[in-house]
């Protein structure tokens, strides 16, 4: 009886010591950074381009948080691979694109627009055409950790003579 009652009485030491344990006064997770959001996103479509194994994605992106983000990554089914691009001015003074090597920094309480001419996530080696009404689901990474999936209807952007210099605005033929 009296080994009973001794294991009794460690189990219930062990069982309250659990209890107490799990019901501290520090919170379960601390605060993290809140969300990147995601507005407007769209992608070029292959009709009528002359090269169709690449289109980009482009969208809006806001951090409401306190710290700054960035976009680091991109991955698509449609696609071999993706980048997050840049416009820059060469030796020459002439604006090419490429690749952003640390992605692209969203601010802090502000937020980012992807547009042709500017900042992009290219898509490239397409594995299908891109027509007018379908749509594209991009995966975007971020330096949060924070992974984020986007499905962007497939609209029209006639870039082909001066590769995304053009008016920002897609039409919706």
């Amino acid at each position: 009886m009296a080994l009973l009652t001794r294991r009794l009485v460690v189990l219930g030491a062990a069982g309250g010591l659990a209890l107490l344990t799990s019901c501290s006064s520090k919170p379960a997770a601390t605060a993290a950074q809140p969300d990147i959001v995601v507005e407007s996103p769209w992608v070029r479509t292959t009709d009528g381009s002359t090269d169709t194994t690449m289109s980009a994605a482009f969208l809006t992106l806001s951090n409401p948080g306190d710290a700054n983000v960035s976009l680091v990554g991109a991955s698509t089914s449609v696609a071999n691979m993706c980048e997050i691009h840049e416009m820059v001015k060469d030796s020459s003074g002439k604006t090419v694109m490429q690749k952003a090597p640390n992605g692209v920094a969203i601010p802090a309480g502000s937020h980012l627009h992807l547009t042709p001419g500017g900042y992009h996530v290219m898509l490239m080696g397409l594995k299908q055409p891109l027509p007018v009404g379908s749509e594209v689901t991009v995966e975007l990474a971020f330096s949060s950790g924070q992974k984020l999936t986007v499905t962007a209807p497939v609209k029209v952007f006639s870039e082909e003579e001066d590769h995304y210099h053009g008016t920002p605005t897609p039409s919706t033929k």
